[in-house]
């Protein structure tokens, strides 16, 4: 071996690798470095004004609040009593000027309004309402006294015709009016107060339109279950397994239809139906009764998963249920992510070992989901207290 190859090979000039095949392009669009140049330059929103810049605010101090003027007075002088205005000036005289800029500033929380109002006028856009003109307001409006209404009932006594009826009566009570003033102050008065929410028939509990008809099978379920028309239209339902079953008998094979069903609120109420039927929407139809009919409620944990690992076995299927963190998801079988759908849950992990038979499946997971053990009810099985520590150290906000 010579000993002048290590020496070529330190001071030899380093030369590129040769490329045995050209560099090939992943994507068919023009190169970065080879894409034109826009001719106009971009405009930021800033540089068109459109952004307002927060300026600082200037603080509110004692002597930015004035009292009335005299024109101001003036002109509350026309809408209010002497009386009325003595109180509002006592009002003010009480309360500090330092205690007002401190507490009367405006609000910066999410639900703040979008316009500063300090609610003595309407808006015409947010409240819109239908509301009596302002000619309206009598100050001095009174109700009657006891003997003012004896008279008016005596002066329609005394002329009242010879053969009354009830129609006259009915008339006395409505022209009849019961306080002394303007009328329009008492026939359509004056309010500040906003009108009250309309309410439709159709919002009503378990009203059904006219349109709508209810099935005799519907109906025996609502007096079953106490729940109204509307209600059990919200439940969740959904066909687990469908598959066509035959009977044998003497006088040959009878094919019917089979549905297992699972119905729920989503709220923790969950129940499974099964219906058979020669007819399949009539076997449908049994299994979502048997489903709503059959629902119980299963504990849950934060109202999104469930209370510790369960475990369920139905014949040779044995199902494990496992509670996971928030944004967990449900990970599971098709059948038991259905299951958790109907019940509400969100964060669950589930693992089926052994026979994975689709009735066994549904069934198992019931009965895990039904066999959960309370905190509350393992505290007290061990004489023990329970204390949520969220509660006591974080103020519920973990």
């Amino acid at each position: 071996m010579s000993t002048s190859q290590p020496f070529r090979c330190l001071f030899a000039k380093a030369k590129p690798p040769s490329r045995l095949c050209p560099r090939r392009a992943f994507q068919t669009g023009t190169r970065l470095q080879a894409r034109p140049t826009p001719k106009h330059k971009s405009i930021k929103a800033s540089d068109l004004g459109l952004i307002k810049k927060n300026e600082p605010k200037v603080p509110l101090t004692a002597k930015d609040l004035r009292p009335y003027s005299e024109k101001e007075k003036a002109a509350l002088a026309k809408r209010y009593t002497p009386e009325q205005l003595a109180a509002v000036e006592a009002g003010e005289a009480a309360v500090d000027l330092n205690d007002l800029v401190e507490q009367g500033a405006a609000r910066e929380d999410p639900m703040k309004l979008n316009y500063l109002d300090d609610f003595s006028s309407i808006h015409p856009v947010v409240d819109n309402p239908i509301r009596a003109p302002e000619e309206n307001y009598d100050p001095n409006l009174r109700f009657k006294t006891e003997d003012e209404l004896a008279e008016d009932l005596t002066n329609w006594v005394k002329d009242m015709p010879d053969e009354p009826t009830r129609l006259d009566w009915m008339k006395f009570m409505d022209n009849t009016r019961l306080t002394v003033g303007k009328p329009e102050a008492e026939l359509n008065p004056r309010s500040y107060v906003a009108p009250e929410i309309p309410k439709l028939d159709i919002l009503k509990r378990g009203n059904v339109t006219g349109s709508e008809e209810i099935d005799p099978s519907t109906r025996r379920l609502m007096r079953q279950t106490g729940f109204d028309y509307r209600e059990i239209r919200r439940f969740r339902v959904k066909n687990l397994i469908q598959h066509r079953v035959v009977n044998q008998t003497r006088l040959g094979k009878i094919s019917s239809q089979y549905y297992l069903t699972v119905a729920g609120n989503g709220k923790g109420l969950i129940g499974i139906g099964e219906g058979k039927s020669a007819e399949p929407e009539e076997a449908r139809q049994q299994a979502k009764n048997a489903a709503i009919r059959n629902m119980q409620p299963i504990p849950m944990y934060e109202g999104r998963t469930i209370f510790g690992d369960v475990k369920g076995k139905v014949s040779a299927t044995e199902v494990e249920l496992m509670t996971r963190p928030p944004g967990f998801g449900v990970r599971c079988q098709s059948l038991i992510f259905e299951m958790c759908r109907c019940a509400g849950i969100q964060d669950m992990a589930a693992r089926v070992t052994r026979s994975r038979n689709h009735m066994n499946t549904v069934k198992a997971t019931l009965q895990a989901l039904l066999s959960q053990r309370l905190p509350e009810e393992i505290a007290r099985a061990r004489g023990r207290k329970l204390v949520d520590v969220r509660k006591a150290y974080y103020g519920g906000n973990v």
